[in-house]
């Protein structure tokens, strides 16, 4: 990101990062999430992903990575340095805030477990730091 515009190598950077990291996360967290959702949901231990599902995950990440460049960009225009630290706050906030709000009241109506909010949030939370701290990083 640059002080005049948001940068777009910064932006796939943090996207890429972000796809690697839930990659990870899911196949740590793979066993205990599928067993929170008794098998209901489709996943690498239960017959697979398809090619497109992880087209559209990445696709959801870059606008995700894009959206909070815009964030980053628009609050440093307002007088608050963009500095790593602003930057992560600015991230946890938007994940309270949107994101683990958003999925705790979508799980809660369609009878999720709880432990699958954790998990799925636990991810989401990592995404967002790791694309503000990307972000951030190429700024400076």
């Amino acid at each position: 990101m640059h002080v005049t515009g948001i940068s777009y190598t910064a932006v796939l950077v943090a996207a890429v990062a972000s796809f690697i990291f839930g990659g990870i996360w899911y196949g740590i967290f793979a066993r205990q999430r599928m067993s929170a959702a008794n098998g209901a949901e489709r996943g690498p231990r239960a017959g697979g992903l398809t090619p497109m599902q992880f087209v559209i995950t990445f696709i959801a990440q870059l606008v995700m990575a894009w959206m909070l460049a815009g964030i980053l960009l628009h609050v440093t225009r307002g007088g608050i340095p963009l500095t790593m630290r602003n930057a992560l706050i600015s991230a946890i906030l938007i994940w309270v805030g949107f994101v683990m709000t958003s999925l705790a009241a979508s799980n809660a109506l369609q009878g999720t477990r709880f432990s699958v909010t954790l998990i799925d949030g636990g991810h989401w939370l990592g995404v967002l730091l790791i694309q503000s701290a990307v972000l951030v990083a190429m700024a400076t």
